[in-house]
């Protein structure tokens, strides 16, 4: 018998991100975008872990990169923003042979409950590393929490 027939027990989806389009040398390249801001006092269980998901496809010439950096903010009162989880790399996707479409993941997580946050958000920034043709569209993001009232 599986533990995990059901997923919804232990996990809730919710909107993170709003897709964005990014061209290398222009608009939304190496440019912060923030994230919705999840209140966690409204989810219908205690938050203890939070996983940001935002997928991630680029049209890359040969060699050329595009890296999605981000971090985690909290709030005890949707204004004042602090940094929970610091700016880390969380996708590097090189184009091929030729130029290639490439696709993945950019993904940052952390614990929520010790310090009984009130509200948190996710804050991405794309960086392409070739101007003017390479484009990318860093999509609508998801954050993924896990509940503190059952154990997978």
């Amino acid at each position: 018998m599986s533990m995990f027939k059901n997923l919804r027990k232990f996990f809730n989806s919710v909107f993170a991100l709003t897709s964005t389009a990014v061209t290398a040398g222009g608009t939304g390249d190496a440019t912060e975008i923030t994230g919705a801001t999840i209140s966690l006092a409204t989810q219908s269980r205690r938050v203890a872990s939070v996983e940001f998901e935002i997928p991630v496809r680029a049209v890359l010439s040969a060699t050329e990169t595009i890296v999605v950096v981000g971090k985690i903010e909290t709030s005890p009162d949707n204004s004042t923003w602090t940094a929970l989880a610091t700016n880390a790399t969380l996708l590097t996707l090189t184009g091929g042979s030729g130029g290639t479409t490439e696709t993945g993941v950019a993904r940052i997580g952390c614990d929520v409950m010790q310090n009984n946050y009130q509200y948190i958000r996710v804050k991405v920034t794309p960086d392409m590393s070739k101007a003017n043709t390479d484009t990318a569209v860093v999509g609508a993001g998801v954050a993924i929490l896990a509940s503190s009232d059952q154990q997978p």
